[in-house]
């Protein structure tokens, strides 16, 4: 019988793995952001994608060898999270690197070393799959590692020969499984049998490219990718049944099932998901905020807010009733901090965020609860699965919880509609999820192999002469460009700033010989400054010498823009709170916009008082100090870093002494005194926690006032008053419209009752009940509700009203009025008007007594009656 494994601690695991190989020559490099620089992906999604550069070979390796643990966040399966023993949102991947050093044969014997003896794994523990035409590594496994023959799989390419696309950087895998159960023999082994393997450590050999037509040829340098699961190597080291009962996670669903008062111990398997539901997303909520992604509707901060949804959702099912999320927070927070300080340094930013959307979607699931109630009340026998769906997605109503409601209530719930409607979302999601793709290569990605990065000059020249070393016409690679062509291009050195850090790129041109080239913007790849614009005159030619010359104006305010955000920083941290942070910001030559973190408005007062404190600043003519120094030293001088902005070991430090001080790559004026003067246009929200200003400075003012002094001499002409009367015109003016309006919707409401009166001649006898049942032509929904209502008065305690009217094209409004009577009678008016306005292709309700409801679809109003007069005859009858 195998010997048992010592049992050791999620952060041990980590620190052997690491320990192992920095012992073997590799670089430790600290955990990627979870937002990556890889504009292909929303988020980091695996262990190698910070190396995505190198391995395409774009950039050279820093260093041959590295080892890393990696947050990752995965969320294409988040339906199996908690249902299964594995399946996780938010992960660390260890890992090891060869970047052209060593390969397979010492790949394997690291891995092997570490599994059997750091972590003292026994070999009968283990077994290991190879690429079903890998005849070496299967041989390397076997002759010089030592592993049983029988216990080396072969698979097939869907399970191991790893790719990154079509064409590119591919090769074959090596996994390896731990074997729960090795007493059942080495043979008919089965790997897809879950209950019994558990993959723990992939070697991915990275030894071919494909070309278009799926021919592999050898790699120049081959490279090695390793991943291993922390998650998962607890499970194992730890003896536990599931990932879910680590302790990297357990904690968490500990303090959950305290706040919910259950024993974890004995809950039944659905209270047991919903508390690893919320061990497992709390890990990434936590993370994900810490790495500066706040909620809302798109991208990250869609993922963020239905991350925290489902766990605000599991609480209440676990009948949790208070505010809970940041007291898992906490716990979540204690568990990382040692490995990632950053969620301790921004634990009051993460509770805050987690606090105000916990707060707002308790408010979002009890609307969803007066929906439920609507939905039945107009439900004649099942709920369909459209409703069902819309319940599950907006409002956070777990299915079963909508189908016992509605048992409750003696109705049913399509689940099969509700499941037809789930795998259009997962359609959807799968059409947005996007994967690692490391093909995305292009000239420019092919020239920075063969030169040195593009040498900026501009921090102190304005033009500059520069060698042409490519140009592209239409995308394609050229040796020349002529007159009209729109072109990109490359120099070996420039004085234009590129578009980074906020700051957009210059504009300018480009001259020779007969030669003039308009340039409109430039971008920065693979450290190429890549110009962009149009050959006014001349001939442009690869190799050939030319001079650069920026727009000295463009640039002059677009530095006042950029150094009066850094005041701008300075005086929002002095003036509202020092804990704000930049979220982004976009500085040109005619605004400049600032995002901050903070969750509230900043006031009208806190406004001025900033625009007064900065505007002083610059009337003071601080001198700026500008010095290239080491990270370390401008950290320990106090310098501000963007959250989430990667810096290299040497860092630009931007320093208006006593006002303010920034790493920034920018450029900047000499003095605060060359700004001239800063106004705020607008302050509002973007994002749920960020806030936004917008403002300009320097000769962009004048252009800005001379806007504004055009509309109010505009107005102060329309309206004849002087400028300063105009607000009290306009409220003037609004007014009077106020009371037109009311006098209108006053005499439509007449003019529907006055119509109406005319119906009650249409009132049909069903049994001892009256009912009216027509169309009102051209009413709108206010005036057909009092038609309606004038209507029931009249008809008295036997009464029952329908009321259709198209006030426009491709718009119904329908109304229903019942006795109390009627209502006893079983007739519902939220039933009624509910199936009468799905024929118009609309939808609504209300009470048993009174609804309304709209539609789209004018051209099918006269069959809506008819049904509607069907389903009152039904009901009084």
């Amino acid at each position: 019988m195998a010997t048992q494994p010592p049992v050791l601690s999620g952060s041990e695991i980590r620190q052997k793995f690491l320990s192992f190989f920095e012992e073997r020559g590799h670089q430790p490099i600290a955990s990627a952001s979870l937002v990556p620089e890889d504009p292909t992906v929303l988020l980091t999604i695996a262990g190698m994608l910070p190396f995505k550069p190198i391995f395409l070979g774009q950039v050279a390796p820093a260093v041959p060898r590295a080892t890393t643990s990696q947050k990752c966040i995965r969320t294409n399966d988040i339906e199996n999270v908690g249902r299964t023993a594995r399946h996780h949102t938010f992960f660390e991947m260890l890992g090891n690197f060869s970047f052209g050093d060593y390969f397979k044969t010492q790949a394997t014997a690291y891995a092997w070393e570490l599994t059997t003896q750091t972590f003292g794994i026994a070999p009968e523990n283990v077994v290991v799959s190879v690429f079903e035409e890998d005849d070496e590594a299967f041989e390397i496994w076997r002759d010089r590692v030592g592993v049983n023959p029988k216990r080396i799989i072969r698979m097939g390419a869907a399970d191991n020969f790893w790719v990154s696309g079509p064409t590119g950087p591919c090769g074959p895998c090596s996994e390896l499984y731990y074997d729960f159960k090795p007493e059942l023999g080495d043979d008919n082994i089965d790997l897809e049998d879950d209950t019994r393997f558990i993959e723990f450590y992939n070697l991915v050999f990275m030894q071919y490219n494909r070309d278009i037509d799926g021919k592999l040829t050898p790699l120049q340098k081959q490279n090695i990718d390793t991943g291993m699961g922390l998650e998962r190597m607890a499970q194992i080291l730890q003896r536990k049944p599931n990932n879910y009962e680590t302790d990297l996670i357990y904690p968490i669903v500990e303090t959950a099932a305290q706040l919910a008062g259950i024993d974890y111990s004995t809950a039944d398997e659905a209270t047991k998901v919903s508390l690893k539901v919320i061990g497992d997303h709390v890990r990434a909520v936590v993370h994900m905020i810490a790495d500066g992604i706040t909620a809302s509707n798109e991208g990250r901060g869609y993922i963020l807010r239905r991350l925290l949804r489902r766990v605000i959702r599991s609480g209440r099912v676990l009948g949790i009733t208070e505010v809970f999320t940041t007291k898992v927070a906490e716990t979540a927070i204690q568990l990382s901090e040692s490995q990632y300080p950053g969620v301790r340094q921004r634990e009051q930013f993460i509770k805050n965020e987690m606090e105000r959307e916990e707060q707002r979607f308790r408010e979002t699931l009890d609307r969803g609860e007066k929906l439920l109630a609507e939905i039945i009340d107009r439900s004649s026998s099942s709920i369909s699965g459209e409703d069902a769906f819309v319940l599950y997605d907006t409002y956070g109503f777990p299915l079963e919880l909508t189908q016992e409601v509605a048992e409750e209530k003696g109705l049913t719930v399509d689940a099969e509609g509700f499941e037809t409607e789930m795998q259009k979302q997962r359609v959807r999601a799968k059409a947005a999820h996007k994967t690692i793709d490391l093909t995305t290569q292009n000239a420019i990605a092919d020239l920075a192999k063969t030169v040195a990065e593009t040498s900026f000059l501009g921090y102190t020249e304005n033009a500059a002469p520069a060698k042409v070393a490519m140009i592209l016409v239409n995308s394609t690679t050229v040796t020349q460009a002529e007159a009209g062509d729109l072109v990109k291009f490359v120099l070996d050195q420039t004085p234009f700033y590129a578009e980074s850090g906020g700051q957009v790129g210059d504009s300018g041109y480009l001259s020779g010989d007969d030669l003039l080239v308009r340039i409109d913007d430039v971008q920065k790849q693979n450290g190429l400054f890549v110009h962009i614009g149009q050959v006014d005159r001349g001939t442009l030619t690869v190799g050939s010498t030319v001079t650069a010359t920026i727009d000295r104006t463009s640039r002059r305010r677009t530095q006042a823009n950029h150094s009066a955000t850094h005041l701008l920083q300075s005086a929002l941290k002095l003036m509202v709170d020092d804990t704000i942070g930049q979220a982004g910001s976009l500085v040109s030559s005619d605004r400049l916009r600032f995002d901050f973190s903070l969750n509230r408005a900043v006031t009208p007062e806190e406004l001025q008082q900033i625009e007064q404190q900065i505007n002083q600043w610059i009337s003071e003519a601080h001198g700026a100090d500008i010095e290239v120094m080491p990270i370390a030293k401008a950290k320990a001088k106090g310098a501000t870093a963007m959250f989430g902005e990667k810096y290299g070991e040497t860092v630009r430090v931007i320093d208006f002494p006593g006002v303010s001080m920034e790493l920034c790559g920018g450029t900047h004026v000499n003095n605060t005194a060359e700004i001239g003067v800063f106004k705020i246009i607008s302050e509002a929200g973007v994002a749920a926690g960020v806030r936004r200003i917008e403002a300009v400075a320097g000769p962009a003012i004048l252009e800005y006032l001379n806007i504004r002094e055009s509309v109010v001499k505009d107005l102060s002409d329309r309206f004849k008053v002087k400028p300063e009367e105009i607000t009290d015109r306009i409220s003037a003016m609004q007014s009077e419209l106020k009371e037109n309006q009311k006098q209108i919707a006053a005499l439509k409401s007449q003019l529907a009752v006055a119509g109406a009166s005319q119906l009650m001649a249409q009132a049909e006898g069903i049994g001892e009940f009256n009912a009216i049942v027509a169309e009102l032509p051209g009413a709108d929904a206010e005036s057909l509700k009092s038609a309606a209502e004038n209507l029931l008065q009249k008809l008295g305690a036997s009464g029952a009203v329908v009321l259709g009217s198209s006030p426009e094209a491709g718009k119904v409004n329908f109304v229903a009025a019942f006795s109390p009577e009627a209502v006893k009678k079983g007739l519902q008016a939220g039933k009624v008007i509910g199936a009468v306005a799905k024929i118009c292709g609309g939808g609504g309700g209300g009470r048993p007594n009174f609804a309304q409801a709209g539609g789209k679809d004018d051209s099918k109003l006269g069959e809506a009656i008819v049904e509607a007069k069907a389903l009152v005859t039904a009901g009084l009858g």
